[in-house]
């Protein structure tokens, strides 16, 4: 079985990255759309603003780096970011 790194992730990202855009776009604003609707389901308090203005940041943040322009493997990390993150927040809310 072959094992997958990080680093064969991210030089798959940059070679077929016009491939990946439109796919990570979409991925990314998915699943930060589920995070910041758990976090909003909490109510309303100081904790749940930090965490709904992180998950926000982070998936504007990649997006805007891909509109940008920005460096593929700052893009590639940025989305990594944006994704474990966001997916911490949908498990920690759930509980």
């Amino acid at each position: 079985m072959k094992t997958v790194t990080i680093k064969e992730l991210q030089r798959e990202f940059e070679h077929d990255y016009y491939m990946y855009v439109p796919l990570t776009i979409i991925l990314n604003s998915c699943i930060g759309s589920i995070a910041a609707m758990n976090i909003l389901k909490q109510g309303t308090s100081l904790m749940s603003g930090i965490e709904l203005t992180l998950c926000v940041s982070l998936s504007m943040g990649y997006n805007a780096a891909l509109l940008a322009g920005a460096n593929r493997k700052l893009s590639f990390w940025l989305f990594v970011a944006s994704m474990v993150i966001n997916i911490l927040f949908i498990f920690v809310t759930l509980l």
